[in-house]
């Protein structure tokens, strides 16, 4: 396998300048991400401070046990539970058959960049992956795109969820749910390794019981071997540990509000859009109704100085919604802007691996990190992935393509210069021509029309357009003969935007694991674990 370097812009700006390290952005972080002397700085940062690491490390080894494991999987628990670790964390939320690529993206950033901190700061360093499991929105992660007829297919997983469920207790119908996968495997084509990966999928979903447990499978029996640690911020016993931040993010409510408005406006005033959607009555947390499967944002209420939710249907004062941090944590949970917050209080981060999206809003919490005297972690971009087969570098090299051009804008540009080039010139003219007599020929008709009965106006342009059309419709034929002769080259430049540009996005936002895997087989991962990466911003090409 090997890897290309590109520069490429990221998906939005902020992230853009992140990347490059401009000074604008600067002043919203408290670490660079490629300077190796502000990893000593965070490391004497995190030493002064304390975690509950053993308490975390035990709840880990209790959560992971129903998950394949492996050697290195206990040998980071082991190392989360000494005094001086630390850990390289992100996350994701749980979609079907693992979502798109960069949910694997991820995995790999948090393995790869764990491991090289390891090497470099000669401490423990535990690759941590956090599973967005309190997140209510089922139809963010109900879906995977499948390639049907050099076209982008949603397939929507058929169950239906009612309520604002977290999808930690959203239940799979193993027997729905097995018919769907293999349905769509067997979709995208047989090759030889489809049987292996259509067994390895039932085998994954009879051991799950809910949607974050059939994530979970899949992560783990694709990464257990590189000693990755999961967590999933729904489940019950994780919240029991989070009893007392929860306590501290509800008496600091107003300030941590407060100080995230504060921020965005510093940040709206260098020029830059705002991420997370706020105001001063955010409270900043959920309140789960169990009884309703409901997950309800709670906002503060200044004139009656208490904590509503759903239109006033509940109500806390800030005593009972302590109160319920105390006894029953398993009710509450992080939005946007506490989730950032419960994690650097959870695990003594040395990196946290960010997609553009995240680099933006982690920006706008400097100050509410501040107010509890904490700093952000050096926030590390992930690997930005596109997985490049041998077919496809044939197609682009034989259309003259730029793969950097290709992985920003597609090909559409390439593809319509190359389309007027074949266009049969003397077609054109004469159609033009003719259009043109026409016309002419039906200005003067529709002067003698005006003479002799002006009624017939509407029906002489009715039959005008219908003419036109009619010439039109001839031309387009004529043309798409034309295209005929260059179908084959017209078909590849279809199979590499279809590839690499699917639809119009990154490859990473649309395709999904399962669809390399079918064509590659398990070991995929093996090769991508394989590559030597450098987290230095570039767009990496992997040449399969």
């Amino acid at each position: 396998m090997e890897i290309l370097n590109l520069s490429l812009p990221a998906t939005n700006r902020f992230a853009s300048n992140y990347l490059e390290q401009s000074p604008e952005i600067q002043p919203f972080f408290h670490y660079r991400f490629n300077e190796r002397t502000d990893d000593a700085k965070r490391v004497a940062e995190l030493s002064n401070r304390s975690f509950p690491r053993l308490e975390v490390a035990e709840h880990i080894e209790s959560f992971m046990k129903r998950f394949p494991s492996s050697e290195a999987v206990k040998e980071s628990i082991d190392k989360l539970k000494l005094d001086n670790s630390l850990v390289v964390i992100g996350g994701q939320q749980a979609g079907v058959l693992t979502g798109p690529l960069y949910s694997i993206h991820k995995v790999i950033s948090i393995i790869k960049l764990a491991e090289q901190k390891e090497a470099q700061l000669k401490v423990p360093v535990v690759p941590v992956f956090w599973i967005a499991g309190e997140d209510h929105d089922f139809q963010e992660v109900n879906h995977v795109f499948v390639p049907v007829n050099q076209k982008v297919d949603k397939w929507t997983y058929p169950e239906r969820v009612l309520h604002k469920k977290m999808v930690s207790d959203i239940q799979i119908n193993k027997e729905v749910c097995n018919s769907w996968v293999q349905n769509l495997i067997e979709n995208f084509g047989e090759t030889e390794h489809t049987n292996t990966l259509l067994e390895f999928a039932e085998e994954q979903i009879l051991k799950s019981t809910t949607f974050v447990d059939f994530f979970a499978n899949i992560i783990m029996e694709l990464f257990k071997d590189y000693g990755l640690l999961i967590v999933d911020s729904g489940n019950k016993e994780f919240r029991m540990l989070q009893k007392e931040f929860f306590k501290q993010q509800i008496l600091h409510h107003e300030a941590i509000t407060s100080k995230l408005l504060e921020q965005q406006k510093q940040i709206g005033e260098n020029g830059f859009p705002i991420t997370i959607d706020a105001n001063e009555q955010n409270a900043n947390l959920f309140y789960y109704d169990q009884k309703m499967n409901d997950r309800i944002l709670l906002e503060f209420d200044r004139g009656n100085d208490c904590f509503v939710g759903k239109n006033g249907a509940l109500a806390f004062s800030r005593e009972q919604l302590v109160e319920c941090a105390e006894e029953n944590p398993v009710v509450l949970s992080n939005n946007v802007v506490t989730r950032p917050l419960m994690q650097e209080w959870l695990f003594p981060t040395v990196a946290f691996i960010a997609g553009p999206g995240e680099i933006s809003y982690w920006a706008e919490l400097k100050l509410v990190f501040e107010h509890f005297h904490i700093k952000l972690p050096p926030i590390v971009p992930r690997l930005n992935i596109t997985i490049l087969d041998r077919s496809i570098e044939t197609d682009i090299n034989e259309l003259c393509l730029n793969i950097a051009d290709i992985l920003s804008d597609g090909t559409v540009k390439e593809r319509n210069q190359f389309l007027e080039e074949i266009k049969d010139k003397e077609v054109e003219a004469l159609f033009l021509g003719i259009k043109e007599q026409l016309v002419n020929q039906y200005r003067l008709i529709e002067s003698k029309t005006v003479e002799l009965d002006r009624g017939l106006l509407p029906l002489l342009k009715k039959n005008e357009s219908y003419l036109l059309k009619e010439i039109g419709f001839m031309e387009s034929k004529l043309n798409e003969a034309g295209k005929l002769k260059h179908d084959n080259l017209l078909k590849k430049y279809d199979r590499v935007d279809l590839a690499l540009r699917p639809d119009g996005f990154p490859q990473e936002r649309v395709w999904n694991i399962f669809y390399y895997l079918n064509q590659y087989g398990l070991n995929f991962i093996q090769d991508l674990m394989s590559g030597r990466y450098e987290f230095d911003g570039l767009h990496k090409v992997l040449k399969m």
